[in-house]
């Protein structure tokens, strides 16, 4: 295998890189592209600063910059960022930041006043880095796409995650649950595309306390069902237990829990673990290390999905039937 992929015209070449936060997944994506990782050299100075360097060269090339946003966030932010000014100034003709979880994602909008959006300015940092492309993974809400202003590649990882769910429960007694009122669209899309009734939990969070919440009121009816509680993400975890004990306390025979991202922040793997969730189904958009691992917890790999997402780019395809949820 080649670190770099021709085109049919041999006038093109495609090269993947990656940064040091996730190597297991860009060693997959790799492989679904039947090619390797461009060699690279990166290292932290005494004082954090960081250090890049690609070891072929990728002039002329259309260059893929693969980096899941994972703790510590910010580190890995950066060296994104650098990778992507070295492709620049090394003559890549095209590049594509490939950012599986969007970090900042959640502050896409001032909630109070002398607040920032986060999300728009890392947006603006990658087209100022020399981004020319975008591609993520279920974006916590749909108008980041807007913040660049460039193409965006929303993909979707419903159609590997309801294909999973579809495998295990007997759809006749299933019902897809939105754990607040802002998941409502998501769960939606499950209960279409699964053919299952729709439940919502409606909350109330206190927006001067952080990632506490409290669970108030069911609309839906759950007694004796098998149920899916969907999310984009979890981070620690309270939303989503503290909504399973609430179905389950509606009369809930089972809860299975499926999530694009796992963050799995502080004390989020104690939660689900002492839960009564059955299973928690997410995708490997970020790293989990062994210490977050926990028995009801299934990965799914996202590798395929970015592979064929970054074969359409390079070949000039439609990757719309890839970000729609319907592929």
């Amino acid at each position: 295998m080649s670190t770099g992929i021709t085109s049919k015209d041999s006038e093109k070449r495609l090269v993947l890189v990656s940064g040091r936060a996730h190597p297991a997944l860009a060693t997959a994506v790799a492989r679904e592209l039947g090619s390797e990782l461009v060699p690279t050299t990166a290292y932290d100075f005494a004082n954090g600063e960081i250090y890049v360097r690609f070891g072929d060269s990728v002039r002329g090339c259309d260059a893929f910059v693969l980096q899941s946003h994972t703790a510590p966030i910010n580190e890995w932010i950066m060296e994104q960022l650098l990778m992507v000014d070295a492709l620049k100034r090394a003559s890549a003709k095209t590049i594509t930041v490939i950012m599986p979880f969007y970090g900042y994602s959640r502050q896409d909008k001032k909630h109070r006043g002398r607040e920032p959006i986060s999300a728009r300015l890392m947006a603006d940092l990658f087209k100022t880095a020399g981004a020319d492309r975008m591609m993520s993974v279920d974006l916590h809400t749909s108008q980041i796409q807007g913040f660049f202003d460039g193409p965006v590649d929303h993909l979707m990882a419903l159609p590997l995650l309801a294909s999973y769910v579809r495998s295990k429960v007997d759809l006749a007694t299933l019902t897809v649950v939105s754990p607040d009122a802002g998941r409502v669209r998501l769960a939606d899309q499950w209960s279409d595309r699964l053919g299952a009734p729709l439940a919502i939990i409606h909350k109330r969070r206190d927006p001067s306390v952080p990632n506490q919440v409290k669970v108030h009121e069911l609309v839906g009816e759950v007694k004796g069902r098998t149920c899916v509680l969907v999310d984009d993400m979890i981070d620690t975890g309270g939303t989503i237990v503290q909504a399973a004990e609430a179905l389950f306390e509606h009369g809930a025979a089972d809860v299975i829990v499926a999530s694009t991202h796992a963050i799995l922040s502080g004390p989020a793997v104690d939660r689900l673990k002492n839960s009564r969730i059955s299973e928690v189904v997410v995708s490997d958009t970020l790293p989990i290390p062994d210490d977050r691992n926990f028995p009801q917890l299934t990965v799914l790999s996202i590798a395929p999905l970015l592979g064929r997402a970054i074969r359409q780019v390079f070949d000039d395809g439609s990757v719309t039937s890839l970000f729609d949820g319907h592929a």
